[in-house]
């Protein structure tokens, strides 16, 4: 789903967007040869997402620089905890850092989230995405949801049959009949694409199953409803969940007996993980603020002008926290 080739495309369509005429702030002010050495923290607990992806911003700004991820896709990490590690030229490392962040935090959101309603319905029944995606990266937030241990629904249009409310308003419309509809279309179908469809009432349902759906979604049932449905469709088609699903929901909604639970809040209404770059500047920075034994303290001293929340101790937690919080620029 989440190829090399999407990744580049993809980052480097935000890198131009972000610095189309080059960086004039790090051209300006930051010294060609000097080097950096930074660190992807974490703030917060959350599930990884986009390792590769926040690689790829500091590789295709620079082969020069260096990036270790220290966790798979999917790992668990604790506030606090160094995430991956990035060295090479200053310019470099500066000019990618936003970028790098906004995949690395939007996907760890969609994955950490995605995970929360996972661990809600306990193995009860399955947790997928929609495709209420942002445009162009539907591709990486869902690649973001299976980290998070759900499932990808359908990728786009083209991957399987799917009738929804307004479809059948049309076959409606057209005074043509669902049943008859749908056992057409399996006849035009190859024998491995799968038809959904969507219902939001019970009394829809019969004429579905009898035209072959292979799966059902109740749309916005209510629980008894939901139940109800289970119990009309049996084994005779897997039964979908969707609508207005929520943290706070998904678990009663699992305790009707539905196959697949379906919420475009995995991606449409995720809130970013925060994490942040850690600038350490090296010992060429320590000597150019007039010290010259490399030291953490030398260290500390030349990040301190660049700091923007106060921190003047030299702790490893405020150090250069200025340059790159995940909530600055």
């Amino acid at each position: 789903m989440l190829t090399t080739t999407t990744i580049d495309a993809a980052v480097r369509a935000a890198l131009e967007e972000d610095a189309p005429w080059g960086d004039i702030t790090g051209e300006v002010f930051v010294p060609a040869e000097a080097r950096a050495d930074a660190q992807l923290r974490a703030r917060e607990d959350g599930v990884l997402s986009g390792g590769e992806v926040f690689a790829r911003a500091f590789t295709l700004t620079d082969p020069g620089i260096e990036v270790a991820v220290h966790l798979g896709e999917g790992e668990t990490f604790a506030a606090g905890q160094v995430l991956a590690t990035v060295s090479g030229p200053a310019r470099g490392v500066l000019r990618a850092e936003r970028i790098a962040l906004n995949f690395t935090q939007r996907m760890s959101g969609i994955a950490t989230l995605t995970r929360a309603f996972v661990d809600a319905v306990d193995g009860r029944t399955r947790i997928a995405d929609t495709r209420k995606t942002t445009p162009g990266l539907r591709a990486f937030e869902k690649h973001a949801v299976v980290c998070g241990g759900g499932s990808s629904h359908r990728f786009g249009l083209s991957d399987a049959v799917m009738v929804k409310d307004n479809h059948l308003g049309v076959l409606a419309g057209a005074g043509a009949d669902v049943t008859a509809a749908l056992m057409a279309a399996r006849e035009r179908l190859g024998h491995t694409t799968m038809i959904e469809v969507e219902v939001d009432r019970l009394d829809q349902i019969p004429a579905v199953l009898d035209g072959g759906a292979d799966i059902v979604m109740l749309d916005n049932f209510s629980l008894e409803d939901l139940r109800r449905g289970v119990t009309l469709i049996g084994d005779r088609a897997i039964v979908e969940a969707s609508g207005n699903v929520t943290l706070e929901t998904v678990a009663a909604i699992a305790d009707t007996g539905v196959d697949v639970i379906s919420s475009g809040a995995l991606t449409h209404s995720v809130r970013a993980i925060d994490l942040g770059l850690d600038l350490v500047l090296d010992r060429a920075a320590g000597e150019a603020d007039g010290r010259s034994d490399g030291s953490a303290e030398g260290r500390a001293d030349s990040s301190a002008a660049g700091r923007t929340d106060g921190t003047t101790d030299g702790s490893p937690e405020g150090l250069t926290d200025g340059w790159s919080r995940a909530a600055a620029d």
